[in-house]
């Protein structure tokens, strides 16, 4: 048998150790905008790692007697789905062997079994996984993520016993219940690459170590483990993984209120600035003083001591008042309706440009009449799916606006009371995660008023 002499505890540490002078290196001063939709988002990832397999375990417990470890090379990957920052879903893979000696055992008892030597060509667990917290929360990108995890799967395994008498046996290979338990760290050393170091504990079939009527119903083993997480998907979006949104939205706000405070200490600074030049200017000129602070010095107001927020001519003296403009009342009917919402149906552009196909003129053409008919105002706002960068599509979703607006006018439509607008994949109206979905979110919206 293959032996290891390494303890559960060495491989964390020596696996830490490497990480470290990463973590160090890797700048996470990175930040994202809070709560982005998770089409924003990196959230399928795959692991790997290695470790050690044993019989011991940190509960103490179900050892069966064997007591003298064996330590035996593990391996396992995994794919994981990212549902939120702090909970995921993982499909895993473990294999490798487990090994036991119980030395009490002795030839005086026959069929006592001495050695069981475990092996474990695949097993396949569903496992919830919870990232407990960012340990600094001034990061928006955690650096450092405990975790834990717990599931449930199937584990395939043949065992092979020595009795005291140094006779060998081999049971039949079993396919049985287990569930893997686990903790550990992970730590963000780039861009969606995590260092993942941890601790599984799983319960399996008494069957497992070859002592079917020990002392306990199930057997415990224990897989100490380091490996690396890659986020799968475009470097440009972050890993969901490893957001934090609390620290992003904390520093949004911090980076608005100093934003405020340097406004507002900038213009304490220029009311300072012009009191102190009044002061000059009314110490340099005395007549040119102006008492009632109209705006008209004193040497050419003929009404002094016009009341404060009083609007004057140029003689300081009180204008007439103005009385409010007469706004007229526009108002939108339901037909005014029904042919904004024809040219919206009817409205079909070349796939990828902004050029409005022949199919949708007539349409647009009532609703050209309309505007010069009844003066009224328009807002077009053009809207994309998320499919290709953000760029081409904000892009792409002005220059439809803007063609729409283009016909309008020149059908004779009042320009100044037309209004075109590009959002891009920033609004949608459907899930762009299906090809209906997509198709609703590409358009162009009208709104009268």
């Amino acid at each position: 048998m293959t032996r290891i002499k390494l303890s559960g505890a060495g491989v964390l540490a020596i696996a830490g150790m490497l990480a470290v002078p990463q973590l160090r290196a890797q700048e996470h001063s990175a930040q994202e905008p809070p709560f982005l939709a998770p089409a924003n988002y990196r959230t399928w990832s795959i692991g790997i790692n290695g470790g050690v397999l044993n019989q011991w375990n940190i509960v103490g417990l179900n050892r069966d007697g064997f007591d003298k470890v064996r330590h035996n090379v593990g391996y396992s990957a995994y794919i994981k789905r990212q549902i939120s920052p702090s909970f995921g879903l993982k499909a895993q893979y473990l294999g490798g062997k487990v090994g036991g000696i119980d030395e009490s055992a002795v030839s005086a008892t026959p069929g006592n079994i001495r050695e069981f030597e475990t092996k474990t060509p695949w097993s396949a667990a569903l496992s919830a996984e919870f990232t407990l917290a960012n340990i600094n929360w001034q990061f928006a990108n955690s650096v450092i993520k405990p975790y834990i995890a717990i599931g449930a799967g199937a584990l395939n395994f043949k065992t092979t016993t020595i009795d005291a008498e140094g006779n060998a046996a081999t049971a039949e290979k079993q396919t049985k219940l287990y569930i893997p338990a686990d903790f550990g760290f992970k730590f963000a050393v780039a861009n969606g690459v995590n260092i993942d170091l941890g601790y599984q504990l799983n319960w399996a079939n008494q069957d497992f170590d070859g002592k079917p009527g020990g002392q306990y119903k199930n057997d415990l083993f224990s897989y100490t483990h380091a490996g690396v997480e890659f986020a799968l998907g475009s470097p440009s979006k972050p890993y969901l993984g490893n957001s934090n949104p609390v620290a992003s939205l904390k520093k949004a706000y911090i980076e608005q209120y100093d934003e405020l405070v340097a406004q507002k200490a900038e213009l304490e600074a220029r009311k300072a600035e012009n009191e102190k030049l009044r002061s000059q200017m009314e110490r340099l000129y005395g007549d040119l003083a102006d008492e009632d602070h109209d705006g008209v010095a004193n040497l050419y107001d003929k009404c002094p001591g016009t009341p404060s927020n009083t609007k004057v001519d140029g003689a300081g003296c009180p204008l007439p008042e103005q009385k409010a403009p007469v706004i007229q009342q526009i108002t939108v009917t339901e037909e005014d309706r029904k042919v904004v919402d024809e040219a919206i149906q009817n409205l079909e552009f070349d796939l990828g440009k902004a050029t409005i196909r022949s199919t949708s003129h007539a349409s647009l053409n009532k609703v050209a009449a309309l505007l010069i008919e009844k003066n009224f105002s328009l807002k077009l706002a053009g809207h994309t799916d998320n499919t290709g960068s953000m760029q081409t599509n904000m892009r792409l979703s002005k220059e439809r606006a803007e063609a729409v607006k283009a016909y309008l006018v020149s059908k004779g439509a009042n320009p100044s009371r037309i209004e075109a607008t590009g959002y891009g994949p920033t609004q949608p109206i459907a899930n762009n995660d299906t090809a209906e979905g997509r198709q609703q979110n590409r358009r162009v919206e009208f709104t009268l008023y």
